[in-house]
Protein backbone atom coordinates (compact mmCIF):
# COMPACT_ATOMS: atom_id res chain seq x y z
CA UNK A 1 0.00 0.00 0.00
CA UNK A 2 1.86 3.20 -0.77
CA UNK A 3 2.12 6.11 1.87
CA UNK A 4 -0.36 8.09 0.66
CA UNK A 5 -2.80 5.29 0.75
CA UNK A 6 -2.01 3.95 3.91
CA UNK A 7 -2.54 7.62 5.47
CA UNK A 8 -6.16 7.80 4.01
CA UNK A 9 -6.83 5.03 5.70
CA UNK A 10 -5.83 5.79 8.82
CA UNK A 11 -7.39 9.18 8.47
CA UNK A 12 -10.63 7.31 7.38
CA UNK A 13 -10.11 4.85 10.44
CA UNK A 14 -9.98 7.56 13.14
CA UNK A 15 -13.59 9.35 11.61
CA UNK A 16 -15.06 6.01 11.98
CA UNK A 17 -14.02 5.52 15.17
CA UNK A 18 -14.99 9.07 16.75
CA UNK A 19 -18.02 9.74 15.22
CA UNK A 20 -18.55 5.85 16.90
CA UNK A 21 -17.22 7.76 20.11
CA UNK A 22 -20.63 9.44 20.88
CA UNK A 23 -22.06 6.54 22.28
CA UNK A 24 -21.47 8.15 25.39
CA UNK A 25 -24.03 8.68 28.16
CA UNK A 26 -26.59 6.16 28.78
CA UNK A 27 -29.88 7.83 28.01
CA UNK A 28 -32.19 6.22 30.24
CA UNK A 29 -29.86 8.18 33.24
CA UNK A 30 -31.37 11.58 32.47
CA UNK A 31 -34.73 10.43 33.58
CA UNK A 32 -33.52 9.23 36.77
CA UNK A 33 -33.55 11.31 40.21
CA UNK A 34 -30.67 13.16 40.87
CA UNK A 35 -28.92 12.27 44.60
CA UNK A 36 -26.33 14.54 45.44
CA UNK A 37 -24.33 14.41 49.07
CA UNK A 38 -21.70 16.87 50.31
CA UNK A 39 -20.18 18.68 53.65
CA UNK A 40 -22.04 21.67 52.73
CA UNK A 41 -24.77 22.76 50.99
CA UNK A 42 -26.35 26.29 50.04
CA UNK A 43 -29.61 26.40 48.18
CA UNK A 44 -31.99 29.40 47.02
CA UNK A 45 -35.58 26.98 47.07
CA UNK A 46 -37.84 30.44 47.50
CA UNK A 47 -36.06 30.86 43.81
CA UNK A 48 -36.49 28.16 40.65
CA UNK A 49 -33.35 29.90 39.45
CA UNK A 50 -31.21 30.23 42.24
CA UNK A 51 -28.39 28.29 42.72
CA UNK A 52 -27.82 25.48 44.86
CA UNK A 53 -24.06 25.23 45.91
CA UNK A 54 -23.00 21.96 46.87
CA UNK A 55 -18.96 21.74 48.56
CA UNK A 56 -16.69 19.21 50.10
CA UNK A 57 -16.91 15.63 49.31
CA UNK A 58 -19.70 16.46 46.68
CA UNK A 59 -20.69 13.40 45.28
CA UNK A 60 -23.79 12.78 42.31
CA UNK A 61 -25.26 9.84 41.40
CA UNK A 62 -28.27 9.99 38.46
CA UNK A 63 -28.29 6.25 37.44
CA UNK A 64 -25.36 4.54 36.12
CA UNK A 65 -23.73 8.45 35.73
CA UNK A 66 -20.89 9.14 39.17
CA UNK A 67 -19.69 12.08 39.90
CA UNK A 68 -16.89 13.01 42.31
CA UNK A 69 -15.82 16.73 42.93
CA UNK A 70 -15.06 19.31 45.22
CA UNK A 71 -17.97 21.82 44.35
CA UNK A 72 -20.98 21.12 42.62
CA UNK A 73 -22.97 24.69 41.93
CA UNK A 74 -26.39 23.61 40.69
CA UNK A 75 -28.53 25.82 38.40
CA UNK A 76 -32.10 25.29 38.23
CA UNK A 77 -35.41 26.92 36.10
CA UNK A 78 -38.87 25.86 35.25
CA UNK A 79 -39.18 23.25 38.27
CA UNK A 80 -35.64 21.38 36.22
CA UNK A 81 -32.03 21.20 36.66
CA UNK A 82 -30.38 23.66 33.45
CA UNK A 83 -26.71 23.69 34.27
CA UNK A 84 -24.49 21.83 36.21
CA UNK A 85 -20.61 23.44 37.11
CA UNK A 86 -18.36 20.80 39.18
CA UNK A 87 -15.04 22.23 40.17
CA UNK A 88 -12.63 19.87 41.97
CA UNK A 89 -9.23 18.64 42.22
CA UNK A 90 -10.18 16.80 39.79
CA UNK A 91 -13.53 16.49 39.17
CA UNK A 92 -14.35 12.75 38.29
CA UNK A 93 -16.81 10.64 36.03
CA UNK A 94 -17.94 7.39 35.73
CA UNK A 95 -21.39 6.72 33.85
CA UNK A 96 -22.10 3.49 31.60
CA UNK A 97 -23.04 3.86 27.87
CA UNK A 98 -25.85 2.62 26.18
CA UNK A 99 -24.03 0.15 24.62
CA UNK A 100 -23.07 -1.53 27.97
CA UNK A 101 -19.53 -0.07 27.77
CA UNK A 102 -18.18 2.23 30.27
CA UNK A 103 -16.52 6.09 30.44
CA UNK A 104 -14.58 7.19 33.09
CA UNK A 105 -13.57 10.78 32.77
CA UNK A 106 -11.54 13.18 34.56
CA UNK A 107 -10.70 16.93 34.39
CA UNK A 108 -10.10 20.38 36.56
CA UNK A 109 -13.63 21.24 35.84
CA UNK A 110 -16.97 20.29 33.69
CA UNK A 111 -19.73 22.37 32.71
CA UNK A 112 -23.29 20.41 32.10
CA UNK A 113 -25.40 22.49 30.61
CA UNK A 114 -28.75 20.45 30.00
CA UNK A 115 -30.39 22.64 28.03
CA UNK A 116 -28.00 22.97 25.37
CA UNK A 117 -27.04 19.07 26.18
CA UNK A 118 -23.28 20.13 25.99
CA UNK A 119 -20.61 18.91 28.72
CA UNK A 120 -17.15 21.13 28.55
CA UNK A 121 -14.21 19.77 30.32
CA UNK A 122 -11.27 22.00 31.15
CA UNK A 123 -8.13 22.17 32.97
CA UNK A 124 -5.80 18.37 32.07
CA UNK A 125 -9.18 17.08 30.71
CA UNK A 126 -8.74 13.14 29.97
CA UNK A 127 -11.76 10.85 29.41
CA UNK A 128 -11.30 7.15 28.95
CA UNK A 129 -13.05 4.32 27.17
CA UNK A 130 -11.87 1.17 27.89
CA UNK A 131 -10.95 -0.80 24.63
CA UNK A 132 -11.72 2.28 23.09
CA UNK A 133 -9.73 4.73 23.63
CA UNK A 134 -8.54 7.76 24.85
CA UNK A 135 -8.80 11.57 24.45
CA UNK A 136 -6.75 14.12 26.24
CA UNK A 137 -6.14 18.02 26.50
CA UNK A 138 -6.93 21.26 28.00
CA UNK A 139 -10.67 21.53 26.65
CA UNK A 140 -13.03 18.67 25.64
CA UNK A 141 -16.29 19.38 24.59
CA UNK A 142 -18.98 17.01 23.95
CA UNK A 143 -22.59 17.66 22.58
CA UNK A 144 -24.80 14.64 23.49
CA UNK A 145 -28.15 16.08 20.91
CA UNK A 146 -25.35 15.94 17.57
CA UNK A 147 -22.46 13.26 19.13
CA UNK A 148 -19.78 15.96 18.08
CA UNK A 149 -16.52 15.71 20.20
CA UNK A 150 -14.41 18.89 20.15
CA UNK A 151 -11.26 19.25 21.75
CA UNK A 152 -7.87 21.57 22.10
CA UNK A 153 -4.64 22.07 23.95
CA UNK A 154 -3.93 23.85 26.87
CA UNK A 155 -1.53 26.90 26.98
CA UNK A 156 -0.08 25.79 23.48
CA UNK A 157 -0.57 22.20 23.99
CA UNK A 158 -1.99 19.73 21.90
CA UNK A 159 -4.73 17.52 22.13
CA UNK A 160 -3.89 13.31 22.46
CA UNK A 161 -6.09 10.92 21.34
CA UNK A 162 -5.66 6.88 21.20
CA UNK A 163 -7.87 4.85 19.03
CA UNK A 164 -7.63 1.28 19.81
CA UNK A 165 -8.12 -1.40 16.96
CA UNK A 166 -11.26 -3.47 17.59
CA UNK A 167 -11.07 -6.00 20.35
CA UNK A 168 -7.73 -4.55 21.25
CA UNK A 169 -6.53 -4.14 24.87
CA UNK A 170 -6.40 -0.46 26.54
CA UNK A 171 -2.84 -1.61 27.93
CA UNK A 172 -1.26 -1.40 24.76
CA UNK A 173 2.15 -0.11 24.72
CA UNK A 174 3.16 3.51 22.80
CA UNK A 175 2.30 6.93 23.34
Amino acid sequence: MSPRAASLTTLLALAAALAAAPAWAKSSDRNQPMDLTSNTQDCMLADDGGPCVFAGNVRIVQGTLDVRAAKADVRRGGGDIQRVILTGSPVRLKQQLDDGGTIDASAANVDYDLQTETVVFTGNAEINQPGRGTMAGGRIVYNMATGRVQGGGQDGGQIRTRILPKGAKADQGGN
